[in-house]
């Protein structure tokens, strides 16, 4: 292992070079995606405590309707990827056009989903019957914003399967810096708007989204780097032989990370019938773990596009140093990561609320979160490397066994039957994404045919 390490190792460096500057800007970009959360936790707590786990709940309903849009769109990426590692580049506007018939049905469907029916699922799990209404409205509103998410998220296909990875980073910087204000008016009331709590919170991440999205699509028919590609020359109507490919990748990635945000989503409701405070701890130590999941999944993002560029290549060298550069560069994020949120829970949780009690239920969970950093950050790296192979069911297998038939039994166990509570819950989640992380870094080593270390 040693000899093939140091003959590999100048492509190594080159792999790690390419690797960093398309990751950079899709971690800024992820980051400031989820930051514009942070915005309506951020604005949610320091309104009350009531307001904090409306949002949370409502939140967590409307990350199905993110995660299933990711999922389903992840599509395009490494197809666009293959088209251009193969030289293939006139393929990629017409395959585009499909993926923007994609996003309509898909954004459409979301929305009418959460519309109508998140409201009567939230109902019906047990929530404090208090924060039902706000949830409800947060989530009415929140609604017309799934097609600008689906769109913003083909837009974002095109350009990070082709390599343009910074208008990832432009247009969600937009959403964040405008989503501060917007919503500080909305939620609070402003120059003679009323008082909208946690309905102010879903109707300014909608529009916000809807801002994004028109000025992402204008760029993108107006900056030089697309012109090539052709993205409107001819109109395309559905084509259903496109569009089923796409989905053919798409539905098992949609539910592959359905399945992981789904443990997640049921988490939050299993632990909003544990009372207020409890939920709102939850909600600040989950917002925190979903910033920092943020560094690796635009790592696996940036090996996802390295790995389909290799296969398009046909260079099975460049898709095992793909692979080896972006899972290695997520372990060393991750270790970051867990050590501030194991040395510093406390002062973490103390910047999203003045509520004592809220600080120590969250510092509590903030632990756990530490210790479930790595192999939340290897699963999703090794997914990201798997996904540039389009290889997208047997992942889709493993993450539910892990998930839903280790981490959610687990968790519940421990919670309810052992009396653990949140904390039960949370080491569920420990327990699903360890199982995943070895078993998905197992899956892509297999087919990278990476040597056994000596």
């Amino acid at each position: 292992m040693p000899t093939i390490l140091h003959r590999r190792w100048p492509h190594l460096v080159a792999e790690l070079r390419e690797t960093m500057r398309l990751a950079l800007p899709l971690v800024f970009g992820q980051l400031s995606t989820i930051g514009m959360n942070v915005i309506d936790v951020l604005l949610a707590g320091h309104m009350d405590a009531h307001t904090l786990a409306a949002v949370a709940l409502g939140t967590s309903v409307w990350v199905l309707a993110i995660v299933t849009a990711i999922g389903v769109m992840m599509a395009l990426p490494p197809s666009v990827a293959q088209l251009a590692g193969s030289g293939r580049r006139e393929a990629i506007g017409p395959l585009f056009q499909q993926a923007l018939w994609l996003a309509l049905g898909l954004g459409l469907a979301l929305g009418l989903g959460l519309r109508f029916g998140g409201a009567p699922l939230v109902a019906h799990l047990g929530i404090d019957p208090v924060l039902v209404p706000d949830v409800t409205a947060f989530l009415h509103a929140i609604a017309y914003g799934a097609p600008a998410l689906t769109f913003n998220f083909a837009l974002r296909g095109l350009g990070e399967g082709f390599g343009l990875t910074r208008p990832t980073l432009y247009f969600s910087l937009v959403g964040l810096v405008l989503l501060g204000p917007i919503g500080y008016v909305l939620m609070y009331g402003a120059f003679g708007l009323p008082r909208l709590g946690a309905q102010g919170s879903g109707i300014a991440t909608a529009l916000v989204m809807w801002i994004q999205v028109i000025a992402f699509a204008i760029y993108v028919a107006r900056r030089r780097h697309y012109r090539e590609l052709a993205l409107f020359a001819h109109l395309h109507p559905p084509n259903a032989h496109v569009l089923g490919e796409l989905l053919r990748i798409g539905v098992p990635m949609g539910i592959t990370v359905l399945a992981e945000a789904g443990l997640f989503v049921a988490v939050a409701l299993a632990i909003g019938t544990l009372g207020t405070d409890v939920v709102a701890g939850h909600q600040v130590a989950i917002n925190v773990s979903s910033v920092a999941f943020m560094v690796p999944l635009g790592l696996a993002m940036a090996t996802t596009v390295r790995v389909g560029h290799a296969v398009g290549r046909g260079d099975a060298h460049g898709i095992r140093d793909a692979g080896i550069v972006g899972i290695g560069l997520t372990v060393c994020a991750q270790v970051v990561s867990s050590g501030l949120m194991l040395g510093l829970p406390r002062q973490i949780a103390s910047l999203y609320t003045d509520d004592a009690v809220v600080i120590a239920f969250a510092a509590q969970l903030l632990v756990l979160a530490g210790i479930f950093q790595l192999s939340d950050g290897i699963q999703v790296a090794a997914n990201g490397a798997l996904r540039g192979l389009k290889d997208t069911r047997v992942p889709m297998v493993i993450t539910l066994f892990a998930y839903w038939g280790i981490g959610m039994p687990v968790g519940w166990w421990l919670a309810f039957p052992q009396g653990l509570g949140a904390r039960g819950m949370w080491i569920g989640l420990i327990a699903g994404l360890t199982v995943a992380a070895v078993l998905l870094s197992r899956r892509f080593w297999k087919l990278a045919r990476i040597p056994a270390l000596a």
